[in-house]
């Protein structure tokens, strides 16, 4: 009997918190939807977008319900993945016109990241408005740093409507060397940076990092009723192979495996929330990728992985951890073919360091003790730009 009351405290307990998660989600506002703020601002003026399809108000997408407010709209620049958020990782996104509105569509991705000022021509306010998942490689952020940058030296206002970030709960992971820059890791902050992209985009503008310590005219509409320790499941998969909120979460911990011969699930309907590899001593858990949307020609395409399944994980409590790289390094029976892109797994890590760990046989604790001084540092940065409480 007693055991029966202790089972019943607990579902009720889960059942309460899932509950007050809900409720809180339900009276959180985004920024896009407080129209109230930004609209009567617009009126006049010529409009470029920064969008893909995570940018709605509801069900609707930002560009039509700007459209039937009389709003003149005549760009549309689409980050990677595209403006309906179909592409494949690293594939090309053309130019085009949207079917529904007539809308020219430029890529920001591939050869042309950055406006050009032909493409700025014309236009009086860039709005910027995509979900952002937290993570330093999720290369939304560096559109936005580059676009940051077109603003700034064609003279454009840049107005970001934002949203919360899923993993913005924390902070964790090594600070970026800059000497390891790229389009997976512009600035200088962890794997896990905390921010929001408003929050992110005065950090940047305040920390001087546009090239030139240029400084963009940035206005920010913030979230109504969010906190970073509010938990936030995005309505809209962010991208093809961040289908939940688990893939999103686990994200941060097990994209640097990109950069190794272990499979993360593209081809698969777990993606990003299984990992393995055709070595049977990753785990008793199996999985074959195969070619699916927004995931041609995954790695390890039509061999027999084991692993791991990590759906049904404490995904949030668990936060970042380089166990699972650590793990199946030390089970690898070919650790010199394991970084199968040493380069590409250097940029998702931020630096050569941590790769140079795992092979010294560094254990996560003694890698973490390498980063604490810088990681420290930036969580004193991140301080002066937090629009939102902790």
């Amino acid at each position: 009997m007693f055991k029966l009351v202790i089972n019943f405290t607990l579902v009720f307990i889960t059942f309460a918190c899932v509950s007050t998660q809900a409720d809180a989600q339900k009276s959180l506002k985004i920024g896009a939807e407080q129209t109230n703020l930004y609209v009567s601002d617009l009126k006049g003026k010529t409009i470029a977008l920064v969008v893909n399809h995570t940018s709605t108000i509801g069900k609707t997408h930002l560009a039509d319900s700007l459209l039937s407010l009389g709003i003149k709209i005549k760009t549309i620049f689409a980050p990677e993945h595209g403006f309906r958020g179909t592409a494949d990782a690293g594939e090309h996104v053309a130019n085009g016109v949207d079917k529904k509105t007539g809308l020219p569509i430029v890529s920001l991705y591939g050869s042309n990241k950055k406006p050009s000022a032909a493409q700025l021509q014309g236009i009086d306010v860039v709005i910027f408005d995509i979900q952002d998942v937290g993570a330093r490689f999720y290369t939304y952020t560096s559109t936005m740093h580059y676009v940051m940058e077109a603003c700034a030296e064609q003279s454009k206002k840049l107005l970001i409507l934002d949203r919360p970030n899923p993993n913005g709960h924390y902070v964790d992971g090594q600070v970026l060397d800059k000497k390891f820059a790229s389009f997976v890791g512009l600035n200088p902050v962890p794997v896990v940076h905390g921010c929001t992209v408003g929050e992110l985009a005065q950090m940047i503008n305040g920390e001087g990092w546009l090239s030139g310590n240029k400084k963009c005219n940035v206005q920010i509409i913030k979230c109504l009723g969010y906190k970073h320790s509010t938990p936030y499941n995005p309505p809209i998969a962010t991208s093809p192979n961040l289908p939940n909120l688990q893939s999103m979460l686990l994200y941060p911990s097990i994209c640097f495996f990109e950069g190794t011969d272990i499979s993360v699930g593209r081809g698969t309907d777990k993606q990003f929330q299984v990992i393995g590899s055709p070595n049977p001593k990753n785990g008793s858990f199996t999985f074959t990728p195969e070619d699916k949307p927004g995931a041609k020609n995954p790695p390890q395409k039509g061999k027999l992985c084991y692993g791991e399944d990590l759906s049904k994980i404490d995904a949030r409590n668990q936060a970042f951890t380089l166990k699972y790289v650590i793990d199946y390094y030390q089970k690898s029976d070919n650790k010199a073919k394991f970084f199968s892109s040493p380069s590409f797994f250097d940029k998702l890590a931020g630096s050569d360091t941590i790769r140079k760990q795992i092979i010294a046989g560094m254990n996560e604790t003694q890698i973490r003790a390498s980063w604490k001084v810088d990681l420290d540092k930036y969580k004193t940065i991140r301080k002066k730009y937090l629009l939102y409480e902790l």
